[in-house]
C-alpha cells in the first residue's frame, strides 16, 4: 500500500477588507487540524490568500497589481511553508500569480514533505469574460486579469506518488483530466471559487450547481482512475455567495469524503495509491483500449461544426 492521509482544508471566506497575513493565520490553524489528524498532505483551495477578485472591474493597474503575487514563497507565507516544514506535511495551494515578465496567471503550487515546491499549474480553461458586462447579474472577469496557462497538464512525482493539479473551471473538461491519466496521475487536486448563482442563468439552482461540481471531478476520477481532492473556497464574500461541498473523490468515483459546511473545514482520508491500479490496468488500461485514430476533432478545432460544414 502507498497511503498518503490527505487533508482537504477548505477555507470559508474571504472578505475584500481581510489582510494576506489574517488569512494565512486561519491556513496555518487548518495545517495544525491536519498534522493532528496525522495528514501528510493538504490541499487548500483556489486563490486561497484574497478574496475572489474577478469579481470586480477594475481599470487601476497598481489596483489590480495589488492582488498578486510576485513570488512564492514570500514573507506573508512563510510561516506557513516553515509550520509544514517542521511537521513535515506538503502543502498545495492556489493564488494569483505575477510573473517577472508581468503576465498574470490563476496558479496553483505543490511542495513535498521539506516544502520545496516541486510542482506548479496555471489554470488552462478560464471562464467569464474581459470586460464589463452590464447583462450580468455581477461579473467573472478572469480573462481580464489572467492568462490562459500556459504550463499545459504537468504531473509530478512526490511521496511516492504520481501528481497533477487542475483549478475551478478545469474540473468541467474531460479533456484535462484525461491529459493527467495519459501521464499516469494517481492524485488530481483542484481548489475552486464558484458562485452559488449561475450570473447568465438565475434559474439554476445552488444544488444543482453543486451537482454538476460533483458529477465533474467524479467523472474524472473514475474515468482515469485516480483520487481527486476538489477543495472550495465557499461563504458570502462581501454579499457574493461561493458554494461550498469540497469532495474527495476514490478511484472508482465514489464521494468518501464531503464538506458540512461552508465555513474553514478540514476533511481527512488516507487515500492509498495503489487502489488506482485496478482501473489502469483494465477498463482504463489506455494502451489497450484506446483508439486516437478517430480522435482528432478533439484538438483539431474548438467549435462545433455541423455534418453539413455550418459552424454552430
Amino acid at each position: 500500500m502507498r497511503e498518503i492521509v490527505i487533508g482537504a482544508a477548505q477555507m470559508g471566506p474571504i472578505q475584500r477588507a481581510d489582510s494576506r497575513e489574517e488569512v494565512v493565520a486561519r491556513m496555518i490553524a487548518l495545517l495544525e487540524e491536519a498534522i493532528a489528524a496525522g495528514c501528510t498532505l493538504v490541499v487548500f483551495p483556489e486563490l486561497c490568500l484574497t478574496t475572489f477578485f474577478p469579481r470586480w472591474y477594475m481599470e487601476d493597474t497598481a489596483e489590480v497589481a495589488s492582488w498578486f503575487e510576485n513570488s512564492m514563497p514570500n514573507a506573508t507565507t512563510q510561516p506557513l511553508f516553515d509550520r509544514a516544514r517542521a511537521a513535515r506535511v506538503a502543502i498545495s495551494f492556489g493564488y494569483a500569480e505575477k510573473t517577472s515578465e508581468g503576465q498574470g496567471f490563476n496558479t496553483q503550487v505543490l511542495t513535498d514533505p521539506a516544502l520545496n515546491i516541486i510542482g506548479k499549474y496555471r489554470k488552462v480553461h478560464l471562464p467569464g469574460h474581459s470586460e464589463f458586462d452590464p447583462d450580468r447579474a455581477f461579473q467573472h472577469l478572469e480573462k481580464r486579469y489572467f492568462k490562459a496557462g500556459d504550463l499545459g497538464f504537468p504531473v509530478f512525482r512526490n511521496m511516492d506518488a504520481w501528481m497533477g493539479m487542475l483549478i475551478c473551471n478545469d474540473r468541467r473538461w474531460p479533456e484535462a483530466y484525461r491529459e493527467l491519466g495519459l501521464q499516469g496521475a494517481e492524485l488530481i487536486m483542484l481548489g475552486y471559487n464558484t458562485p452559488t448563482t449561475n450570473s447568465q442563468n438565475p434559474e439554476e439552482t445552488p444544488e444543482t450547481r453543486v451537482f454538476h461540481s460533483d458529477l465533474c471531478c467524479q467523472a474524472g476520477a473514475y474515468q482515469n482512475s485516480a483520487w481527486v481532492v476538489a477543495v472550495a473556497k465557499a461563504g458570502n464574500e462581501d454579499g457574493h455567495p461561493l458554494f461550498p461541498g469540497s469532495i474527495i473523490v476514490a478511484p472508482d468515483g465514489t464521494i468518501v469524503q464531503k464538506a458540512t459546511t461552508d465555513g474553514d473545514e478540514l476533511l481527512v482520508h488516507s487515500c492509498d495509491m495503489d487502489a488506482t491500479k485496478f482501473g489502469k490496468k483494465t477498463i482504463f488500461d489506455f494502451k489497450r483500449h484506446r483508439q486516437i485514430k478517430h480522435y482528432g476533432r478533439i484538438t483539431s478545432q474548438t467549435g462545433v461544426i455541423y455534418p453539413d460544414g455550418t459552424e454552430g
